[in-house]
């Protein structure tokens, strides 16, 4: 049987987590039958050498004026992916596409997929920090929350070690579970999860709360970020009053429930503005702000400098901790 030969296209600024979740698979497969099942090369735009997100520089090893028989090309992106969803590329993995490729995307990748048009009508997923965006400027396409998705010659995966468990899974699929498991025993992966798990940890979790009245009215502004709901609105929604829900909030977070809240929908409305070109004004509306002045008046107050100036923020957002709604 001829090996399976793989592509990888490595956007600038790709995340090395997500890269080595979906190639390391293939190497340890190859090794544990001691026979080639699997080829790949990587490809990066304009055939030069690109950075991961960590510093360190990637050569090519193919061109993408000849790609070569690829069965599949996985798209790798991470940090300022919009700024290097070209053209070029787009009308690239069309071709692909046109030439029966089976096309995958893991962490930010299936944004590039999505403007190529190469999801429509096909499930998918991305890296839970920009499901909201891609919803935002992609509303027809089926998006959910899956560590990946596999729907036909489309294959995404949410980033990170996700990658992993989708390959196994490929593997399995191709070459039996028994060599699956061996591959995921060699990455200390003790289980391989299935694409329903979540991506991420649970609020109890995230936060550190156990109060089960606090974490429902936490999942509730999180299902209200648009269509706000008042202090008292909430409080009944999860059987307390308004003094309560307000003591709650104070001795966990040192913040109000409306502050929490707020600052909830001002980290999705930064996550809108460095992840889409959605109008400043349209990303206000999406995040429950009545006006736009009020806004721009709430992030500046919050972020320390304009909606408009967070699009040039981004890289230097993730080299801090994050911030936590309530800080």
């Amino acid at each position: 049987m001829a090996p399976v030969e793989f592509g990888f296209l490595l956007i600038p600024q790709f995340s090395m987590l997500s890269f080595s979740g979906v190639l390391e698979p293939l190497r340890m497969a190859n090794r544990l039958v001691e026979t080639p099942l699997y080829r790949w090369q990587m490809f990066t735009p304009e055939n030069l050498p690109v950075p991961a997100s960590n510093g360190l520089l990637f050569e090519p090893t193919g061109r993408m004026e000849a790609p070569g028989t690829l069965d599949t090309l996985i798209v790798v992106a991470g940090i300022d992916a919009n700024t290097y969803c070209t053209p070029a590329i787009l009308g690239w993995l069309r071709r692909l596409a046109s030439h029966n490729v089976n096309l995958g995307a893991t962490s930010v990748g299936p944004l590039f997929l999505a403007r190529a048009g190469l999801l429509d009508k096909h499930r998918c997923t991305i890296h839970w920090e920009n499901v909201a965006g891609l919803r935002e400027e992609f509303p027809l396409l089926n998006i959910t929350d899956e560590l990946y998705e596999i729907d036909g010659q489309r294959l995404t995966c949410s980033g990170g070690t996700a990658g992993l468990d989708m390959m196994m899974h490929l593997i399995g699929q191709r070459h039996g579970y028994r060599l699956a498991t061996a591959v995921a025993e060699q990455c200390i992966h003790p289980e391989i999860r299935k694409s329903r798990a979540s991506q991420r940890l649970s609020l109890r979790n995230r936060l550190n709360v156990t109060n089960p009245h606090l974490l429902a009215a936490i999942e509730c502004m999180e299902r209200h970020m648009e269509d706000t709901l008042s202090s008292a609105q909430l409080a009944l929604q999860v059987g307390l009053s308004v003094r309560q829900l307000n003591r709650l909030f104070q001795s966990n977070f040192s913040v109000t429930p409306s502050g929490f809240y707020r600052n909830l929908r001002l980290e999705r409305a930064r996550n809108l503005l460095e992840q889409t070109g959605m109008p400043v004004a349209e990303v206000s509306l999406a995040c429950g702000f009545a006006t736009t002045s009020h806004f721009i008046r709430c992030f500046r107050e919050r972020f320390d400098h304009t909606p408009t100036a967070a699009r040039g923020h981004q890289r230097g957002r993730y080299a801090d901790a994050p911030h936590m709604p309530g800080a």
